[in-house]
C-alpha cells in the first residue's frame, strides 16, 4: 500500500522536497506527502459522490511511494480491491486517499491535507455523472471522463 515512516526513510528521503502534513478528522492516522502533485482535479463520478458524501471530491495525483503514513497505520481501513481502493480512517472513517492505476497512484483528498498545496484542480471530471441538485459555477474545464492532461502522469 504506502511507506510507513521509519529510520531509513528519514535518512533517504530529500530534504529539499517540501512535505505537506494530511490528517482524518478524530487524528488517529497522519500521512505526510511530497509537495509534489502531478494533477488536481474535481471528480464528479458516482463513486467519488458515494465516497465522500459530496458533489464531488477534490484531489491530486502522486506517485504512492511518495505518501507516507507516519501515525495511526494499524487504524488505516482499506475499501475496495487490490490495484484501486480508498484508504480511510477505521475510526472516524475519513477519506484520506484512493489507490489507483495499479498501486502507482495515490489521489489524496485534499480536504485532509493540513498544510497548503502548490497545486491547485485545474479541471472537473466525470461531469455526465455529477449530482443533478450541483451547478458547476467556475470557470474550470469540464470533461465527461478524465481529463486529457491527466493522463500523461
Amino acid at each position: 500500500m504506502c511507506s510507513s515512516s521509519n529510520n531509513d526513510e528519514a535518512l533517504t528521503r530529500d530534504p529539499a522536497v517540501e512535505r505537506l502534513a494530511g490528517e482524518c478528522s478524530c487524528g488517529a492516522v497522519a500521512y505526510s506527502v511530497a509537495n509534489e502533485f502531478r494533477y488536481a482535479l474535481n471528480c464528479h463520478c458516482s463513486q467519488c459522490r458515494k465516497a465522500t458524501g459530496s458533489a464531488f471530491k477534490p484531489f491530486a495525483g502522486i506517485e504512492l511511494h511518495k505518501l507516507q503514513i507516519v501515525r495511526g497505520s494499524d487504524a488505516l481501513l482499506r475499501v475496495g480491491e487490490e490495484g484501486a481502493h480508498d484508504i480511510r480512517c477505521g475510526r472516524c472513517g475519513s477519506l484520506l486517499f484512493s489507490v489507483v492505476r495499479n498501486n502507482l497512484f495515490a489521489h489524496v483528498t485534499l480536504g485532509t491535507l493540513v498544510d497548503t498545496p502548490a497545486i491547485r484542480p485545474t479541471a472537473h471530471i466525470f461531469v455526465d455523472s455529477k449530482a443533478a441538485w450541483y451547478e458547476i459555477t467556475d470557470s474550470l474545464p469540464q470533461f465527461h471522463g478524465f481529463a486529457e492532461s491527466r493522463r500523461g502522469g
